[in-house]
């Protein structure tokens, strides 16, 4: 049911101290840098394989969130609810819909389905500060 862990989104109270940090520090290679709808995400590599680190103004909390890809969303979430795992959050990514679920620790798991297969290549290298 899960597909491979794509990305580990990071919050960040400065989102552009953190690229630095990465980019400069840790030699992570930016991929981009978007500001949009009142907040910052960055995404960085690490390593040429998945998973990137998507370093997020706007996201709650302070837990990290496993992100995986899965083929088809709505099919992946029916599953686990029958397993009695719920949704505790739907959301948007350029890619497609997504769902964080509902964990009882302070793990944090979210599943995507790919439905705009071109979202990756517009953002690539793109740079807003």
């Amino acid at each position: 049911m899960f597909g491979q862990l794509e990305f580990v989104y990071l919050p960040s109270h400065d989102v552009a101290a953190d690229v630095k940090h990465f980019a400069d520090g840790l030699g992570a290679e930016l991929a981009f840098a978007i500001e949009a709808f009142g907040t910052r995400v960055a995404m960085l590599r690490l390593h040429a394989d998945p998973p990137a680190l998507l370093l997020a103004g706007h996201l709650e909390g302070d837990q990290p969130v496993l992100v995986y890809r899965v083929p088809v969303l709505e099919q992946a979430v029916a599953e686990l609810h029958n397993r009695g795992v719920d949704v505790a959050v739907r959301f948007e990514i350029p890619h497609g819909p997504g769902v964080e679920l509902v964990s009882p620790g302070p793990q944090r798991v979210a599943l995507y389905e790919v439905v705009r297969p071109g979202a990756a290549a517009r953002l690539e290298g793109r740079r807003d500060f």
